[in-house]
């Protein structure tokens, strides 16, 4: 498959910015300088510059050349869900090992996350998510039992279960985002190789369809060496003076 120039001119400058090569606060090569070094004509240059500055990454300096402002690209809806594409705009390659998956009954507390009576069945699933071939998050994953059950016969080692979920028309539309720190227990130690007690970032994540009916509850766990979390506030316009 060929990837498309801009593309390839997005992930050369992000991981020259991630690299720390184009420090924060520094310029980036000029257009001109771009279109000489990938040896193309300014569209590809200037659609690659846009996907950067939606990144947060880069904006105009005083000169009108691009300038860095984050080494870390922030994360819209879609890709806040989907580790496969937090790797990708970091620069990595991501994998997955699935661990197991099942239809079973759930806990009460992840019953009590979805709204859903304690005798109804959901699909849960255990997945080992990888970046660069070492081992960075495990997934502890619950669908309820009408969203879940295609992924039954998939192959979630293909990639991200939220593109594959998208594809099949599921309503994903909003997603509440809990972080805290966790000692490993016996499996994180096992699966992520780190020593059992060991602090972990952990991350419980409900996700709603556009009604607001809760259809994900999911408790992740990553090895803080690996992970960064970075949050973005914007004050609206709109917001009265007090």
């Amino acid at each position: 498959m060929t990837i498309a120039l801009h593309r390839v001119i997005a992930a050369d400058l992000r991981q020259r910015i991630r690299g720390g090569t184009i420090a924060v606060g520094e310029a980036l090569p000029s257009e001109a300088r771009l279109c000489e070094e990938f040896a193309t004509s300014r569209g590809p240059v200037r659609q690659a510059l846009a996907t950067l500055r939606e990144e947060g990454l880069i904006g105009v300096g005083q000169g009108k050349r691009a300038v860095v402002l984050d080494a870390v690209p922030a994360q819209p809806f879609e890709t806040f869900l989907s580790f496969t594409r937090r790797a990708e705009i970091t620069g990595h390659e991501p994998g997955q090992q699935l661990q197991e998956i099942a239809l079973r009954r759930p806990e009460p507390a992840v019953a009590a996350a979805l709204g859903i009576d304690l005798d109804e069945k959901v699909v849960q699933l255990l997945r080992l998510r990888l970046l660069d071939g070492r081992p960075a998050m495990l997934e502890r994953m619950t669908y309820v039992e009408a969203v879940g059950r295609p992924l039954l016969d998939a192959d979630l080692d293909a990639g991200s279960i939220y593109a594959l979920l998208i594809d099949r028309g599921v309503d994903l539309h909003s997603a509440r985002h809990t972080f805290d720190a966790v000692a490993a227990d016996a499996l994180d130690a096992r699966l992520l190789e780190v020593p059992e007690g060991a602090p972990l970032l952990r991350e419980r994540r409900l996700t709603t369809d556009s009604t607001g009916t809760p259809i994900e509850w999911s408790d992740d766990r990553y090895r803080p060496d690996i992970a960064t979390v970075t949050v973005t506030n914007t004050r609206s316009t709109r917001t009265a003076a007090l």
